[in-house]
């Protein structure tokens, strides 16, 4: 026997012919708990007489709950759409926080997807899939109804809980005042320390000494072997060694090393890539060698000439 229950009125439960079974298992777990329900379960729905008593059922009734799935959401037309427009024009009449429409969806339904009345979308849905209905959904029907006497709840009176709730936590503007305080005294700190780390960071890095390069540098390249011969390698490195070591010997002329110029030997680059390359001048060993944009030739290139221009000037 389900405990006595006075509430203020029955819940109408409205659905589409196809959702029959999931309509009367939400049925049944409410009139479990002594909530009366009206569920019309005819077959043949029709006549001015059923008409009427549906209209007055939606009339009296204290809660309307709309069963809302992809059927109903299939179907342009339905007596369940007259029963919904019912609904939605006696709520013109209350209040705008009265507790009345209760959707219900009973499959992946989105709101937004939904096709229902706007009014339906200003009320709090509850997802009960297959109609199966869990006592805490029970409970807040009663609640609705008014059998335990607590606040009715929907989405207006949960948005001024919140919003009363970000009141009660910022705690008015004094308190707001000092949290701005507090955080531009923490901004402050955080400058103050990274100053710090940087100014220490500074103080303790190495120093490097300078280097100043003389205004002339030159790169030797590797001559190419066109012999076609690879035992002939020798005679062609040998050749590029010769004239790298001879340039060197002349003081005003930075010549970089073997391993730089000969790095780029076996690829096929042109002498304005190997000029724009960065030689590492090794020829003449600083304390902190440094890189450098070097004036690139090829012993084999055809501006050789060049080559002997530029040491013909810089001999003493």
């Amino acid at each position: 026997m389900p405990e006595p229950f006075h509430s203020k009125g029955a819940v109408f439960i409205s659905y589409g012919s196809q959702d029959a079974v999931a309509a009367g298992r939400i049925c049944e777990a409410l009139q479990a708990t002594g909530i009366e329900v009206w569920l019309d379960q005819t077959e043949l729905r029709g006549g001015d007489s059923w008409d009427s008593t549906i209209k007055k059922q939606i009339l009296d009734c204290a809660l309307f709950l709309p069963v809302i799935s992809a059927q109903t959401n299939a179907r342009i037309e339905g007596y369940f759409r007259r029963e919904w427009n019912l609904a939605t024009r006696r709520q013109l009449d209350m209040a705008h926080d009265a507790a009345f429409l209760v959707p219900v969806v009973i499959d992946d339904t989105r709101e937004s997807d939904a096709r229902v009345p706007e009014e339906f979308l200003r009320a709090q849905w509850t997802r009960l899939p297959g109609g199966e209905t869990p006592p805490a959904f029970v409970h807040q029907v009663r609640q609705l109804l008014g059998g335990d006497g607590a606040p009715v709840r929907t989405r207006a009176t949960a948005t001024r809980e919140i919003e009363s709730s970000a009141r009660k936590a910022t705690g008015g503007r004094g308190n707001h005042r000092v949290r701005a305080l507090g955080l531009a005294l923490i901004v402050l700190l955080l400058v103050l320390g990274a100053g710090t780390f940087w100014y220490y960071q500074s103080a303790h890095e190495p120093h490097v000494a300078t280097f100043a390069p003389p205004p002339h540098s030159v790169a030797v390249l590797a001559f190419a072997n066109m012999s076609g011969d690879g035992d002939e390698e020798y005679f062609s490195d040998g050749l590029s060694e010769e004239i790298l070591q001879s340039l060197a010997q002349i003081a005003d002329l930075q010549v970089a090393a073997r391993t730089s110029s000969f790095s780029f030997k076996g690829t096929a680059v042109d002498v304005p890539t190997v000029e724009q390359t960065q030689c590492r001048c090794s020829a003449r060993r600083q304390r902190a060698p440094v890189w450098r944009p070097c004036a690139c030739y090829s012993a084999a290139d055809k501006r050789s000439d060049r080559i002997s221009h530029l040491v013909a000037k810089l001999r003493p």
